[in-house]
């Protein structure tokens, strides 16, 4: 059975030494990895790798582009641009719907008068002639 034995207020386990000199370590490189990442050079030099590998990157995505528009034109599927056409095509066709209905409505307020009451009351059944007293 092993027992802790302290000396001097410390532990006489020998990992405790090597977990808190890689903290330290750690910490140090954390702080001095925060003061690089911070400056303009860094960013700039960041900047121009992700230019750089975009540049190089570019040809092989338009190279797999071509390769799934032709395997999805060979499965009788749609493409991206397929489906944003006929979004684009949806979205007139539901404004001019719109735009039907409106002036249907408007039509509709000139030609409908507002129906007659089924009865009316006796008064109004009179009709008054020319001439009649």
């Amino acid at each position: 059975m092993a027992e802790k034995q302290a000396t001097n207020g410390q532990s006489s386990d020998p990992a405790d030494s090597f977990r808190q000199l890689r903290d330290n370590y750690l910490d140090a490189w954390a702080k001095s990895m925060i003061d690089v990442v911070n400056t303009d050079a860094y960013a700039k030099a960041t900047g121009a790798l992700l230019d750089t590998c975009l540049g190089v990157s570019s040809p092989f995505r338009e190279t797999m582009e071509k390769a799934m528009l032709q395997t999805l034109a060979q499965l009788s599927m749609p493409s991206r641009a397929d489906i944003v056409s006929l979004a684009e095509r949806l979205t007139n066709l539901e404004l001019k719907i719109d735009d039907m209905d409106a002036k249907l409505d408007r039509i509709e307020k000139v030609f409908v008068r507002p129906a007659r009451p089924a009865w009316r009351p006796a008064a109004a059944r009179r009709v008054t002639r020319k001439g009649a007293k």
